[in-house]
């Protein structure tokens, strides 16, 4: 179906009649196109009708606003903005084909980006939610339909990491889906792109992307144990360097906060609409590059390796490998996630 180019008189004004244009593919929540602008080729991207519909722009608007602080560019310059039809014209950047060691810099481009919101900023975006109450009580009720036991101390321990990560301090500017393909690889570095989900925060919640195997995001990759320390280490080392100070700990918290989300196995538009942990035990499902079950799989040995030392959550690493072990058990020809982004 065709649609006409939303760009009115007063974006013509600003920048100029678009000479040409051509639809790109996006989300079903946006509508994007390439234009040829006077002084350069831009994209416009207009956020849908729905019932959120105004408050995503307004996000994605805040987040380019606040991400444009950085003094090396992690974000594609805002051009101009028509809130009236919820349209954003943005600096258009060519994209490359990512190096097999992508996740570096791309940890350290996060970093930046999260730096560029500061204390007085609360307010300007949501804060990020974490997992509640009901995410603990799914999940140990899966541990029961696998017939896991549950050891006494682990509702306990699910509680109070819920409790922390619920008060965990931080003001980053989270991206709220850092999904492989949307961060774009130029010639001058690493953009991110589509924040209609931005929040503020603390940034483990997302650096905990790299090894849990990108819970929101249609790509799942598994990279090895050198490229991820590697990574973490090009995190930590970019947030110093904007900020004078160090990174937090909680990296075991934040990795297992995701693995209770059971929203985080299914596209957006199904999440917040059942317990998505409960059909695990009945059935599979594919969800871009891989299945639920391959996820679930994923996330329980992830978090069941970096919990086992740590006091706080060590009835978690042991009922992670316990399900684990039970999942692969009754379902043995479930397959590890891709260690490549495709």
């Amino acid at each position: 179906m065709w649609l006409r180019l939303p760009f009115g008189n007063e974006l013509r004004a600003e920048l100029g009649s678009p000479r040409r244009s051509r639809r790109l593919s996006s989300s079903p929540r946006s509508r994007v196109w390439r234009v040829e602008l006077p002084e350069a080729p831009a994209v416009v991207k207009q956020i849908v009708d729905g019932p959120d519909a105004d408050e995503r722009y307004a996000r994605e608007v805040a987040a380019l606003r606040l991400a444009a602080r950085a003094e090396t560019p992690v974000v594609p310059a805002l051009l101009a903005t028509d809130p009236g039809k919820r349209v954003l014209v943005l600096e258009h950047l060519d994209h490359r084909r990512p190096a097999g060691d992508w996740i570096v810099g791309y940890a350290a481009t996060l970093a930046r980006l999260h730096a560029t919101a500061r204390p007085e900023d609360v307010g300007v975006l949501p804060r990020w939610q974490g997992p509640t109450q009901a995410d603990i009580d799914s999940f140990l009720r899966l541990a029961g339909a696998l017939d896991v036991r549950v050891t006494s101390g682990v509702a306990g321990e699910l509680n109070d990491l819920v409790n922390r990560l619920d008060q965990a301090s931080g003001h980053a500017l989270l991206h709220g889906d850092p999904c492989p393909g949307n961060d774009l690889h130029t010639a001058t570095g690493i953009r991110f792109i589509d924040f209609e989900q931005a929040s503020l925060g603390s940034g483990l919640m997302e650096l905990a992307y790299l090894r849990i195997g990108f819970p929101t995001c249609w790509c799942v990759t598994s990279a090895s144990e050198p490229l991820l320390e590697r990574a973490e280490s090009a995190y930590r080392k970019a947030w110093r360097a904007v900020t004078g100070s160090e990174a937090q700990d909680g990296l075991a918290d934040a990795c297992a906060g995701w693995l209770l989300r059971g929203d985080a196995l299914v596209e957006r538009a199904r999440r917040e609409s059942t317990d998505h942990l409960a059909r695990i035990p009945h059935r599979d499902w594919r969800w871009g590059t891989a299945t639920a079950r391959q996820r679930l799989v994923h996330r329980l040995g992830v978090v069941s390796r970096m919990t086992a030392d740590h006091t706080s959550l060590s009835g978690v690493s042991s009922l992670s490998t316990a399900v684990r072990q039970r999942m692969l058990a009754r379902w043995p020809a479930i397959q590890p996630v891709p260690a490549e982004r495709p």
